[in-house]
């Protein structure tokens, strides 16, 4: 078991539990933290229950005993601070899984921002200056921040689409030339279509830009792998986490560009400010 599945391991399995090992489980999601600083007879009198009770819980979440439970929940809010606070359970009030995805949210982009290559970064950033056409595709979760990253690159005055059909992302491909960059993204790094277009836009000397998980089909496909590994907390929910990491990324290579671009895109971007003033609503 990996340290950061063990507070979502025991909220899965709390359903499941006898009541008194569930008064166990609901204590530790709530005070995680403190709980690796107890002793087995703390923590039993903390919940209200036996100290056998508490070496029945740490056996229904797969640990060998107390002191092996104690290890695993240490390790896990040691390579994730906030971890042992964002396992979502049914009881969880709505600022219970506010507080949650927030923190969650908050961890994941600390990771990734430690994480990232900065040379790999500077080598897109200067694939996206001087490209000829920049191009994003995406599919499901990962086609919005296509989306949204084509909204932001064509304001800096870059040739720029956004695709999410496979059979449209193909025929672009197949069009791009020398010059031309494409930045693939995905959250999962193993769409095969994705893969497939890929390697047509290399057999046209194009550039590719891949944001997805190290290892991955994607990232190992591409020209320039910027690799976002982001590890899910709610597995039974919606993914949350990974969309926003790559949304941050975006974010950084549309600031590296403007940057590049300096003083010859600031009087654009000012324009283009003042010219959409005449579409808001006035303060009153």
């Amino acid at each position: 078991m990996k340290p950061a599945e063990l507070t979502q391991k025991i909220s899965n399995a709390t359903e499941s539990m006898r009541k008194s090992e569930r008064k166990v489980a609901e204590y530790v999601l709530k005070n995680s933290t403190a709980v690796i600083n107890m002793r087995i007879v703390d923590l039993a009198s903390e919940a209200e229950v036996s100290e056998p009770t508490v070496v029945r819980f740490c056996r229904a979440i797969g640990c060998d005993g107390f002191q092996d439970f104690k290890l695993s929940l240490a390790q896990q809010l040691a390579s994730s601070p906030s971890f042992g606070q964002v396992a979502v359970t049914d009881s969880d009030s709505v600022e219970d899984f506010s507080h949650k995805v927030f923190d969650a949210t908050v961890d994941t982009l600390l990771n990734v921002r430690d994480s990232l290559d900065a040379d790999k970064l500077y080598q897109a950033v200067d694939a996206l200056v001087n490209a000829n056409r920049v191009e994003f595709y995406g599919f499901g979760a990962s086609a919005a921040v296509a989306a949204d990253a084509q909204h932001r690159f064509f304001r800096l005055q870059l040739a720029t689409a956004a695709y999410s059909d496979s059979h449209i992302q193909k025929m672009s491909a197949m069009s791009l030339s020398k010059g031309d960059v494409v930045v693939a993204i995905s959250q999962s790094g193993r769409t095969r279509s994705l893969v497939d277009t890929m390697e047509l836009v290399r057999e046209t000397e194009g550039t590719v830009i891949a944001l997805a998980p190290s290892g991955t089909p994607v990232a190992e496909a591409a020209s320039i792998p910027i690799c976002i590994d982001v590890e899910e907390e709610f597995e039974i929910y919606t993914p949350l986490s990974s969309r926003i990491a790559h949304l941050a990324v975006i974010d950084v290579l549309a600031i590296g560009v403007a940057q590049r671009k300096g003083s010859r895109l600031q009087g654009h971007l000012y324009k283009m400010k003042e010219g959409l003033q005449s579409l808001k609503v006035p303060n009153k």
